[in-house]
């Protein structure tokens, strides 16, 4: 498994003048990156270049500079990595008028659980969600999840060998299908071992 440690990171005054030429590169990545399912869930799908620019854009807003801060934002942020087994992904779950937001998180109660990849041929994929701390309650879900693919054998086999996949949601309150776009699936792809 990949995990960053403070030696993969800049000093904050290095990733200053990094980040001046680099966010465009950055911010396409994390696009390419990028699902949507739907108009109200979005899927960011992490890898150790996403996580490494939070973990850096986290450490300069908060000026976070010695080792025991540093270590803490690694730690929370090391988990979202997928280790060559798996896909992780920041869930978003996007109303932009708060009033229908409110009734919305309490409709889609249990809707990180229901969310699946499914490889051509395979069984569908269910996100494990949340193992960092529960993120809802019995009045609404939040509007952010972390989930976690995980994928067989014969899975990434297909993968690696181009097959298709699709994500989709089987939530009573929000069903919804669709395809990852095939470079948006070039790249994840990159995420599975063998």
């Amino acid at each position: 498994m990949t995990t960053l440690k403070p030696a993969d990171l800049m000093s904050l005054e290095a990733y200053h003048k990094y980040i001046k030429t680099a966010k465009p590169e950055l911010i396409a990545h994390k696009r390419l990156r990028t699902v949507h399912l739907g108009e109200h869930i979005t899927l960011l799908f992490e890898d150790e270049k996403t996580i490494r620019y939070q973990i850096q854009e986290m450490l300069r807003i908060e000026k976070i500079f010695d080792e025991e801060g540093i270590q803490s934002e690694l730690d929370a942020y090391n988990p979202l990595i997928p280790n060559g087994r798996n896909w992780k992904a920041t869930m978003l779950i996007e109303y932009t008028d708060i009033n229908e937001r409110k009734r919305e998180l309490a409709r889609l109660i249990g809707v990180e659980d229901r969310v699946y990849v499914e490889v051509e041929g395979h069984k569908r994929s269910y996100a494990i969600a949340d193992e960092d701390l529960d993120r809802e309650n019995d009045e609404k879900t939040s509007s952010v999840h972390f989930l976690r693919f995980e994928f067989d054998a014969a899975q990434r086999a297909a993968l690696l060998a181009g097959g298709a996949a699709t994500i989709g949601c089987d939530h009573t309150n929000y069903p919804m299908h669709g395809e990852i776009k095939p470079e948006t699936l070039a790249d994840l792809v990159k995420d599975i071992r063998l």
